[in-house]
């Protein structure tokens, strides 16, 4: 892969990685107690990441792609089970875009793809209450 897939690649992360912090400031306003503890370690987590990956895209000489001001969500948030419902499906949609990059990176960089589709996989899961038989690849799941 070419240094400019690379970094094309990496873009394409960092935007779903900021669309899914996006989505736990909107979802951890409607939660509380433990719930409200774990997306706020969830929105910790991939703010990190998401910085990460800015990182990797500027040392390569190249503008990290901005967050938009705000992002369309799949439904309405108007309670806790919306919250979480929420959450479950960004976790599970960021899985879907790192199981994509995964095959397109190598070295390390296929390392971080790996280790993100993996925490997107059991962060959906927890969200969820039950797991995917494919994480990341829905059309294995038939």
């Amino acid at each position: 892969m070419s240094a400019r897939s690379e970094t094309a690649t990496l873009q394409e992360v960092l935007a779903a990685e900021q669309a899914v912090v996006f989505g736990y400031g909107v979802a951890g306003a409607r939660l509380a107690g433990a719930d409200r503890s774990r997306a706020l370690a969830g929105w910790s987590a991939h703010g990190e990441r998401r910085d990460r990956l800015a990182g990797l895209i500027a040392a390569r000489d190249a503008t990290p792609v901005p967050p938009a001001a705000s992002y369309a969500l799949p439904s309405p948030v108007r309670s806790a089970g919306d919250a979480v419902g929420l959450l479950a499906e960004l976790e599970e949609r960021l899985a879907d875009v790192w199981a994509d990059v995964v095959g397109r990176l190598t070295g390390d960089l296929r390392g971080l793809a790996a280790t993100g589709l993996a925490d997107a996989a059991v962060a959906g899961a927890r969200w969820r209450g039950t797991s995917l038989a494919f994480p990341g690849l829905p059309e294995r799941a038939r």
